[in-house]
């Protein structure tokens, strides 16, 4: 880039208006370092416009969204052969100093649609500036999520118009955006039509219209909403459909901001339990696939109300819904039977993303159109690919384990080179369902179990008090709380701890030796089971059949992992993600030591919670990332766990704890196992007495509360 011109150094002294009297000015953007000559005199928003830098702009330069704030650099520049300073640019104006928008004017920076280039400058774009931004949300995970939403807004003032005119209003808007905003739209939706007079029948015809942007590279936009005056916010919300739970979140479209976060039970729990019960309902029941149709779009609808009016928006103005889930839920919100899903060959409906107006839900948002992300085969859904955009096991260089624990577990093992998903049903045990003792995580539900390796005694906490039963204080922090079961990470740790203390065997036998030992251990006929709590009529306890059902429901999802590990060619990975509500609240030294998933670093196994909600969000927030997740999905090797002949063998094996043949030398190196032994030490004949194992070193739980909130 060229030196400034002499006459413009002279000029230096003459102030701002002797310079303006040059010709052309060299400018360059930072960070994008984008740059050019361009007229002196044009406003940094005209430049970075003509230089295709990325500078936000929503009322077209008419200096009241304030989203074009710049920072004129200061210094030489022998990147660029620039000296830069604040007089490369014009003083400040009246519209400056009177700014007071919500963003307000930060120190030491301009706007960038009134301040004016004189000289050659250097001018950075900061973030917040950027329509592209990056976005982190920690209480989402959102990391480096670049804002690339489908809908953005613009702000337009219409010239009067007179009797004769022909244009329609349509042609007006149209006009405007192409002239102001360098917009081009093919029209506007009936809703924008319906309102578009109103919007402009101000005394200074001002409205700020919401463009959908083309799904086509080069494409047109759409107009579908229009406003009175000027609006700067405009929402939309990630949905995750799980079996159980019903989560959404509602975000900035302009800022990537998480405005709100609700939850709701999902309704068609009282239909079963589980998918394959509420499939079966409707296949018993003509009629009940619109039942259950109704009630989770009812709730969705209660959900979406809710969001908005805790975040202050009107509904009018959510313009964006992103809905994840598994293909049967999936296949519910959009009204399809869900029967072909509960039957071989498990075929879906549609495997794409689809895309329809909210209205066709039955969600009161007049103007937002749903996106239902793809799913992947019959028995893994949106959920799977919006945690696989989430936690990029087709982005890592190094093969990944990604597991969403939960009343039918989605596996998908893989790396940047291939992926493979598959489902393993698992059943609701792990969320307490079916189990003596077993309840969802409310207030009351144990939640964290320790049992002492000496007199077998346990130690537990329960949800909503942050005291262990044994310590000072817990009574009245209970007092009112109804300690009446145990949640899903209790059961997973006191099945643990009952393995390590020696109270069950490998082959998970409950061994009634130690009656004598203990009075925890008790018959139960033939069996024996653990008392775990037990205060005036409530007596909560494992039973053997608890155990068989933990049994059963953690080698079904082992089973899974190691088929997709064997058809990887891999026999062990050493990043292991835990994925979904359940499954961030295991802590992994238990998930090692009940063998959900293989050995490896206790380190290497981690929680990245609600994988399939961060996802969602991703995908609200940017179309790039919709794209990449459509992708992703279509590369990604199915594998039907029905029909693989070695899915039984594998299950077999995984019945033991922590696994009947695969060692543990790394879990190992944490807690000393049990000596292996066969159930004969059960029940009746009494068998070999041992001593349980006692961790070396307690390892830091993370688990702070219970039960799956899929």
């Amino acid at each position: 880039m060229r030196q400034p011109a002499p006459a413009l150094a002279e000029q230096k002294a003459d102030g701002a208006a002797g310079r303006s009297r040059s010709t052309m000015a060299r400018i360059v953007f930072t960070p994008s370092g984008l740059g050019g000559e361009v007229e002196a005199g044009s406003t940094l928003l005209d430049a970075a416009r003509a230089l295709g830098v990325d500078l936000d702009s929503v009322c077209g330069g008419r200096g009241i969204c304030g989203r074009c704030q710049v920072t004129v650099e200061a210094g030489s520049f022998a990147k660029w052969a620039i000296e830069s300073d604040g007089d490369s640019v014009s003083p400040f104006t009246e519209t400056e100093v009177a700014y007071h928008g919500r963003r307000g004017l930060a120190v030491g920076r301009r706007l960038g649609c009134s301040a004016q280039l004189l000289d050659d400058a250097v001018v950075d774009v900061p973030p917040e500036s950027q329509v592209h931004r990056p976005v982190v949300r920690k209480v989402l995970a959102l990391d480096d999520v670049v804002l690339d939403p489908a809908v953005s807004l613009a702000y337009l003032e219409l010239a009067p118009t007179l009797l004769g005119d022909a244009s329609s209003m349509s042609e007006l808007v149209i006009e405007q955006l192409a002239t102001v905003h360098l917009r081009r739209a093919d029209g506007l939706d009936l809703a924008a039509l319906q309102s578009v007079h109103r919007a402009f029948a101000g005394q200074h015809r001002a409205a700020t219209v919401a463009l959908r942007h083309s799904d086509t590279s080069g494409g047109a936009d759409r107009v579908v909403a229009v406003w009175p005056g000027y609006i700067d916010r405009i929402a939309g919300i990630a949905i995750d459909v799980g079996s159980t739970t019903i989560a959404g979140h509602l975000c900035d479209l302009g800022t990537g901001e998480v405005l709100a976060s609700a939850g709701r039970m999902n309704p068609q729990i009282r239909f079963g339990e589980d998918l394959m019960s509420r499939v079966s309902y409707v296949m018993m029941n003509p009629g009940g696939e619109r039942q259950l149709i109704d009630v989770v779009r009812t709730t969705l609808s209660e959900l979406v109300t809710e969001l908005a009016e805790a975040a202050d928006v009107p509904l009018d103005r959510v313009l964006e819904v992103v809905l994840v889930g598994n293909p049967i839920m999936h296949h519910l919100v959009l009204g399809i039977d869900p029967t072909p899903l509960g039957m071989a060959p498990f075929t879906l409906s549609t495997a794409d993303a689809v895309q329809l107006p909210a209205t066709e839900l039955a969600l009161p948002l007049p103007h937002a159109r749903v996106y239902l992300a793809p799913c992947i085969a019959g028995h893994v859904g949106a959920d799977t690919a919006a945690m696989i955009l989430a936690e990029g096991p087709h982005r890592s260089p190094t093969m990944q384990l990604l597991v969403d624990v939960g009343t039918n577990a989605e596996i998908v093992v893989g790396d940047a080179v291939r992926q493979f998903a598959a489902s393993s049903p698992t059943g609701p045990a792990f969320e307490g369902a079916q189990l003596s003792c077993g309840q969802r995580a409310t207030a009351g539900a144990i939640e964290r179990v320790r049992i002492d390796r000496d007199t077998l005694e346990p130690r537990f906490k329960v949800i909503g008090s942050d005291l262990w039963n044994d310590e000072p204080g817990f009574a009245e922090s209970t007092e009112e709380l109804d300690i009446s079961g145990i949640c899903g990470s209790g059961i997973i740790e006191v099945i643990a701890e009952m393995f390590l203390a020696g109270i069950i065997d490998t082959e998970g036998v409950v061994q009634g030796s130690l009656t004598e030992r203990s009075p925890r251990i008790v018959a139960d006929g033939r069996t024996f089971r653990y008392v775990v709590y037990e205060r005036g009529g409530v007596q909560l306890s494992i039973t053997q059949n608890d155990v068989r059902a933990i049994q059963l429901a953690k080698a079904a999802l082992r089973a899974g992992i190691d088929l997709l590990l064997a058809h990887a060619g891999v026999e062990s990975v050493d990043d292991i993600r835990l994925a979904g509500a359940f499954g961030s609240h295991i802590d992994p030294v238990y998930a090692l030591v009940l063998g959900l998933v293989p050995d490896c670093p206790v380190q290497h196994v981690r929680s990245v919670g609600n994988a399939a909600g961060v996802g969602a969000a991703r995908a609200l927030l940017s179309v790039a990332a919709r794209r990449e997740m459509e992708s992703a999905v279509r590369g990604v090797i199915k594998i039907e766990t029905a029909t693989e002949p070695s899915f039984q063998a594998l299950f077999v094996a995984a019945m033991a704890f922590p696994h009947a043949t695969a060692p543990s030398p790394h879990l190992g190196s944490v807690v000393t196992l049990p000596e292996r032994t066969g159930g004969a030490g059960s029940g009746e004949r009494g068998g070999r007495r041992r001593r349980g194992a006692q961790l070396r070193d307690e390892p830091v739980s993370v688990a702070v509360s219970g039960g799956n909130h899929e």
